[in-house]
């Protein structure tokens, strides 16, 4: 779609600014009802957008990105933008710079609509965890879309934006792209700079985008990858490399790994069938398959479910009702009262912090208190080195590893929300290439019928690290072969 719309603006049949126009059009009568967006930015889009048209009436060359119109999730800082993190604690946050993600977009002239929905800090699976609003599939507005990026997702299913950037600490990037039938990246672990993006947890986190087509996605990727002197995370690959080059079609002779502990009796028999169509067309592709062990896999969601909240406890310290964001009771008091300072920390938290977020926020403290970090949070992090060892041996046999991305399709609202140990299982296939620090990418395989509805099932690759080349090639072939 990308290139397609490109191509029209270079060519004169389309404007910036009428595109633009077309997608604020969409997010008017559509939204409403979705619910993906929680600051719509349309006089400054429109600027944006009449910028590259007065470029190429001058007949300069823009950029692929240029004049196409996407949307950033609520915790990506965009300089004076109300930046949320879909939590009432950052209510009225107003964010002071741009994250490195967004200035590298800003400098390629790209169009941002607005910034979207988002279970709050990103600590949920069904966005419906946001302080505001809940965003609904757009394939079944009866249905999540997944979370905790279920806005982007939501609006580039929705036809509310063709690209859309979203973070990945547990799956939340690919569940929601598995949910409403789109395509989602999760780089490898500092090949996108973390700058500007709120922290749930600092070791797991990674910006990554969603469109509709894997081109879509290598095109964004490519403008978003590279080191960054703010970021000590990143790595100094990828910079300027045009992803979307990479995308041949031909997978001939490389090697795909079925992961056994994948594929229990656990798995939807629906999801078990339309997997199972998927490896076969892998291999009508020239692909070979075998399968492989990934044997500490099985210990992956209680050691995600450690770590990740021991991460949360000491980001969300920050969030005291001092520094920024909401406060509650009297500042002068606080400062010269310590009774008062103390009762400061614990009614803005209490006010501000929704119970999804209390309930990590306490798991991580228990964690990482006296008499439990050994028994706790230090084993996860050995066994988490485990887990990192069986995707190094795997890769020696193959090139990439397939499975669904997750275990069932988009459920309905309420489903799960009093279970949260059932909602965390959402994320079983995902979580082990964050832990791992691995690309992996999901991208629709097929559907089911439910209810009168085909629901999208997505399917997962993950490769080496910093072999993002070779995974967008992979599922590109798939999705031109599938359409």
């Amino acid at each position: 779609m990308i290139r397609d719309l490109h191509e029209k603006l270079v060519g004169g049949e389309i404007t910036a600014v009428s595109l633009t126009e077309k997608y604020l059009q969409a997010i008017e009568a559509k939204d409403g009802e979705i619910g993906a967006y929680l600051t719509v930015l349309r006089e400054q889009a429109l600027r944006e957008a009449a910028s590259v048209d007065e470029q190429l009436k001058r007949g300069e060359t823009i950029d692929l990105l240029a004049g196409i119109p996407g949307a950033i999730k609520d915790n990506i800082c965009v300089a004076q933008v109300r930046t949320t993190a879909g939590s009432k604690i950052l209510d009225s946050y107003i964010a002071p710079y741009d994250a490195a993600v967004v200035e590298k977009l800003k400098g390629k002239e790209s169009v941002v609509l607005g910034k979207t929905n988002m279970d709050e800090f990103a600590m949920g699976s069904s966005t419906e965890n946001s302080a505001y609003q809940k965003t609904k599939n757009p394939v079944d507005i009866l249905r999540v879309p997944g979370g905790s990026s279920g806005g982007s997702a939501a609006a580039v299913a929705g036809g509310e934006a063709v690209w859309a950037l979203g973070s990945d600490t547990g799956g939340s990037i690919r569940q929601p792209a598995s949910f409403c039938g789109v395509v989602g990246l999760k780089p490898t672990y500092g090949r996108v700079s973390r700058s500007g993006l709120i922290a749930m947890a600092s070791s797991l986190d990674q910006i990554g985008p969603l469109g509709v087509s894997v081109e879509d996605v290598a095109i964004v990727f490519s403008r978003i990858a590279g080191f960054d002197k703010k970021d000590a995370t990143t790595a100094p690959s990828g910079n300027d490399k045009p992803f979307e080059d990479y995308l041949t079609g031909d997978i001939k002779g490389l090697s795909i790994g079925i992961p056994k502990e994948y594929f229990s009796e656990s798995l939807d028999p629906r999801v078990r069938a339309v997997t199972d169509q998927a490896i076969e067309r892998f291999k009508t592709l020239g692909a070979t398959v075998k399968e492989i062990s990934l044997p500490h896999s099985q210990y992956a969601l209680p050691v995600y479910y450690i770590i990740m909240p021991c991460e949360v406890s000491s980001n969300l310290a920050r969030f005291d009702g001092i520094k920024y964001g909401m406060r509650v009771n009297d500042v002068k008091d606080s400062l010269t009262h310590t009774s008062a300072l103390l009762e400061t920390y614990l009614d803005t938290r209490r006010v501000g912090f929704g119970t999804e977020v209390k309930r990590r926020v306490m798991l991580g403290t228990y964690a990482l208190s006296a008499g439990y970090y050994d028994a706790y949070y230090l084993k996860a992090q050995k066994v988490r080195s485990l887990i990192k060892k069986d995707f190094e041996e795997a890769f020696k046999q193959v090139d990439l590893i397939f499975s669904p991305t997750t275990p069932e399709p988009a459920f309905r609202f309420g489903e799960k929300g009093d279970d949260p140990l059932k909602m965390y299982l959402s994320d079983i296939y995902t979580v082990t290439a964050n832990l791992a620090g691995i690309p992996a990418i999901s991208f629709p395989m097929g559907t089911i019928e439910e209810d009168g509805k085909a629901l999208p099932i997505g399917g997962q690759l993950s490769a080496k690290w910093f072999d993002e080349e070779t995974l967008l090639r992979a599922a590109d072939a798939f999705e031109k072969s599938f359409k």
